[in-house]
């Protein structure tokens, strides 16, 4: 009898996470896959089946959208991964003076407010910013560099501040496993006369790789669901060129004549592409759990 009481009590815990999980999660998911079948405007929807899809590949604006935002994944993540395993490496030397200041100023981007830090870098990145005054000023460039206007620039602007605003919260989990790494492994290492490159690449990436494949899918969905800093900084300007598909999927629903059906197809694309590149990315880690 007592065991069987504490076996019931353990299942209302599971149970209760089980119907908050689908409560909360499975079904929008669902809900969001039904809506994606129908279309019309506003609250007047009629079924169409997959004609939705089909609409997807015919859609100029959405393929701008989805190209600019897998060139942000693919230039921004492995940069902002590099950099991260970087600084994690160097701020876990336990001869470096001032560590935890150098530790909380690259960690602060990440506390801070998204739209706020957003604003900063518009303002920052404008024609009369600092950044164009301090180039004019060290003779860099004639003319202020167009990074708002200019399709490539504004891409640039947008994978510049990512990268700021993210770098710090990735190399807070580097960090952390560095600190459970037995210090005699490098000890070894270097008594063998192997270089700081050496037990980087043979020592550091092996044991964190579990941590870089973790933080590779939390950036991969991050940068596929990017919308705040391209909202505010460049409004999916000029024209559409920044553009992203959670732009475009809020542009559907609350800009254009609101399509919630074919938005919710839209955003069905962000759920494939995020399983797709996270099946890859495990399979390309040689993860067979």
């Amino acid at each position: 009898m007592q065991r069987f009481k504490k076996n019931y009590i353990g299942w209302i815990f599971i149970l209760l996470s089980v119907v908050g999980i689908s409560l909360f999660y499975f079904y929008p998911m669902v809900q969001a896959f039904i809506l994606s079948l129908q279309s019309g405007m506003g609250a007047n929807l009629e079924f169409v089946g997959f004609d939705n899809y089909v609409r997807l590949f015919n859609d100029p604006t959405f393929i701008t959208a989805l190209t600019n935002t897998i060139l942000y994944l693919l230039i921004q993540v492995p940069v902002m991964i590099v950099l991260a395993l970087i600084f994690s490496v160097l701020l876990n030397d336990p001869t470096l003076k001032f560590r935890g200041f150098f530790r909380t100023a690259i960690f602060l981007p990440a506390v801070t407010s998204l739209v706020a830090y957003a604003v900063i870098f518009k303002y920052l990145f404008g024609n009369d910013g600092i950044v164009n005054d301090l180039l004019l000023s060290l003779n860099l460039v004639s003319d202020p560099i167009s990074f708002l206007s200019d399709s490539f620039w504004a891409k640039i602007t947008i994978i510049l501040a990512i990268t700021w605003r993210w770098t710090g919260y990735n190399m807070i989990f580097y960090l952390s496993a560095l600190q459970n790494v037995d210090k005699s492994m490098y000890e070894a290492a270097r008594i063998d006369g192997a270089s700081a490159l050496q037990q980087f690449f043979f020592i550091t990436i092996p044991l964190l790789k579990p941590i870089i494949l973790f933080t590779s899918i939390v950036s991969t969905i991050g940068t596929l669901q990017l919308f705040d800093e391209v909202m505010n900084i460049t409004s999916g300007g000029p024209g559409n060129a920044t553009m992203t598909i959670s732009m475009y999927i809020y542009n559907l629903s609350f800009e254009y004549t609101p399509d919630f059906g074919y938005a919710a197809t839209v955003s069905y694309v962000i759920l494939i592409i995020v399983v797709v590149l996270s099946f890859i990315q495990f399979k390309v880690a040689g993860d067979r759990d």
